[in-house]
């Protein structure tokens, strides 16, 4: 997958591509449907699929003042779960004030086929795109009669009759339901940073815990508890369990213990998914973890992951 940071950056670079776009935050198992259906037409018109999304979230940009933006996906882990999708282009368009005020015919025009060159522009049922969301699926297909690409919708998917989105999976993870949320992302829930030079929990008996320093503030974090992982380090999985604690201001942090390798992790980039809740509030006593309630929760974890 070729990543592009800009649209003019991709201009001479691709060629009948096949465009979808949006935030694709979490990159569920409604997304892939979408680039699924992206790649078929792609191999149909020897054209490139193409995903077009913005980066900083435009909430952040437009609302700066709202503090209660949570992702899913840190943009480094949206990448690389996108890489692995088979797409073949992805266009991270930088959002600005200035940019927000392009006008849906300009978003199309100027930048989709113009600049991406694109003949099909794919959408999900309800997409807005625009200044003030003023684009859907209907001017679309207006458009696309004057202009001469064509336009398509795919509808909503669901999982056991619930319509999956970006909002439900967030609700679950807030929840600390991982199992939900891992069943409507088509893949384990995953955090992404680096261990930190700074130990993690103190105190705790048999178990050195590694800090996770996680780039963005937007990084949505489960509540409290201990929880079943997998921590992927130089591309080797190790069976961990991981405590996520939150302090007096509501800021919480994510410490990782491996079950069994003796691994020297400080400064280390890491990718830690997420399998389920062992434990919540009870594994606490008085804000602190407590040393038995932890060591079942070890029991637990080292059952649940092979």
């Amino acid at each position: 997958m070729r990543v592009f940071h800009d649209a003019r950056e991709a201009s001479e670079k691709v060629k009948n591509t096949v465009v979808t776009t949006g935030s694709f935050d979490g990159v569920h198992v409604g997304h892939k449907v979408i680039i699924e259906r992206l790649k078929q037409i792609a191999d149909e018109i020897s054209g490139e699929s193409t995903l077009v999304t913005f980066h900083p979230h435009p909430r952040k940009v437009l609302y700066p003042e709202q503090k209660d933006l949570k992702l899913i996906n840190s943009q480094e882990e949206k990448v690389k779960l996108l890489s692995k999708t088979g797409l073949d282009n992805l266009v991270i368009i930088p959002f600005s004030k200035e940019f927000s005020k392009t006008t849906s015919h300009d978003f199309i025009t100027d930048i989709l086929i113009e600049q991406l060159k694109t003949k099909v522009i794919i959408v999900g049922q309800n997409h807005h795109f625009g200044h003030n969301r003023s684009g859907d699926f209907s001017y679309l297909y207006k458009l696309s009669q004057e202009m001469g690409f064509r336009v398509e919708d795919i509808p909503l998917q669901d999982i056991e009759n619930e319509i999956v989105s970006s909002t439900k999976i967030r609700k679950a993870l807030l929840e600390g339901n991982i199992m939900r949320a891992n069943a409507y992302l088509d893949h384990q829930y995953i955090i992404r940073g680096r261990f930190s030079d700074s130990p993690g929990l103190k105190g705790i008996k048999n178990h050195n815990f590694f800090r996770i320093t996680i780039p963005e503030e937007e990084k949505l974090i489960p509540p409290p508890g201990v929880y079943a992982t997998n921590t992927i380090c130089s591309d080797e999985y190790l069976k961990s369990m991981t405590v996520i604690c939150e302090n007096d201001q509501g800021q919480r942090f994510v410490d990782t213990t491996l079950l069994y390798d003796n691994v020297l992790l400080d400064g280390v980039k890491v990718t830690v998914y997420f399998y389920k809740k062992i434990k919540g509030t009870e594994a606490f006593l008085d804000g602190q973890i407590d040393n038995r309630e932890l060591e079942d929760a070890r029991e637990d974890v080292d059952e649940l992951l092979y």
